[in-house]
């Protein structure tokens, strides 16, 4: 999957994944008054609005970026209902043919974390037949409790052809109080980006790995330390946009060969339309503002690596 990814950023030139992060407060008012028309104000009729939401948005930009991010936790909210908008969204990705990384940030040990691999990456035995759960292409999984927790992951990813991108160096603020603990003299984040390197040698996909990492955006300096840390790995780089990244600050996430890293936008795209600089284009033209906002993205960290050239 790691191979396809590649390929679709090198067709798009856009290294770039849109968060698929919907909030009821992003959502148009006129998309929320059909939904509970049909469904009333309850937990179906808000992830009938979620759903037709991501719709209108994959439609105006899916011929514009490889992959997309949704966060379960936005779905989790509303219950099974969510859920089910949360698995239409990532088939309707996937028959617009992008590639979906699924943002679980699952972390657990021994069966539970086999049974979370299996669900969201592989497939489940039920009596003689097997079946595909959530089946996202990648997923982001939290490495804090050590390898028991990852390679249940890396097993299923080996079967699957799917991939993982890892928690290294996360975008919040408070991120430090335990990723940058100094150990042995290193701080922690580069104790975990040398093993997910390590872990990467043993999945690997043409020039990079299956087994990716995440380093926040608003850390430029450190992902210039993680990126020589880990040369083969891809990195996923949240914190674009909404939380202050911006192109100039993202060139050392990607090696010299323009590949390397994709960064992700969440808000800023899917609610852009609330933003000063594309209000112009009004609530029912959300998702042309949403695609305005992925071609400035582009053009922004296009520039950026071209500069550096």
């Amino acid at each position: 999957m790691i191979n396809k990814l590649i390929e679709k950023i090198r067709k798009t030139n856009a290294p770039i994944v849109v968060g698929l992060d919907p909030m009821l407060n992003y959502i148009p008012r006129h998309i929320q008054e059909k939904a509970f028309q049909e469904y009333g104000e309850t937990l179906e009729g808000a992830a009938e609005a979620i759903w037709q939401y991501n719709k209108g948005i994959v439609d105006a930009v899916y011929d514009l970026i490889p992959a997309v991010k949704p966060q379960i936790a936005m779905y989790e909210q509303f219950g099974i209902p969510g859920l089910q908008a949360y698995k239409k969204t990532i088939d309707y990705c996937k028959e617009k043919d992008l590639v979906v990384i699924g943002d679980i940030k699952r972390g657990d040990i021994g069966s539970t974390s086999a049974a979370y691999a299996a669900g969201h990456l592989g497939r489940v035995q039920v009596g003689s037949k097997t079946w595909a759960g959530f089946d996202e292409d990648f997923a982001t999984v939290n490495p804090y409790l050590g390898s028991d927790g990852v390679k249940p992951f890396i097993e299923v990813c080996k079967e699957e052809n799917k991939g993982l991108f890892i928690l290294v160096k996360t975008s919040n603020p408070s991120s430090g109080e335990f990723q940058d603990r100094v150990i042995e003299g290193r701080p922690l984040y580069e104790w975990v980006g040398e093993k997910v390197a390590q872990w990467g040698e043993e999945h690997m996909g043409s020039g990079y790995s299956y087994i990716g990492a995440v380093v926040g955006a608003t850390y430029p300096e450190m992902g210039k330390t993680l990126r020589k840390i880990m040369p083969k790995t891809f990195i996923l780089v949240p914190g674009y946009g909404a939380q202050g990244g911006k192109g100039a600050d993202l060139v050392h996430f990607f090696n010299e060969d323009g590949l390397g890293a994709i960064v992700n936008s969440s808000r800023g795209i899917i609610a852009a339309y609330k933003q000063e600089a594309y209000a112009a284009f009004g609530e029912l033209n959300y998702a042309d503002a949403s695609r305005k906002a992925v071609e400035d993205m582009i053009e922004d960290i296009s520039g950026a690596l071209n500069g550096r050239k």
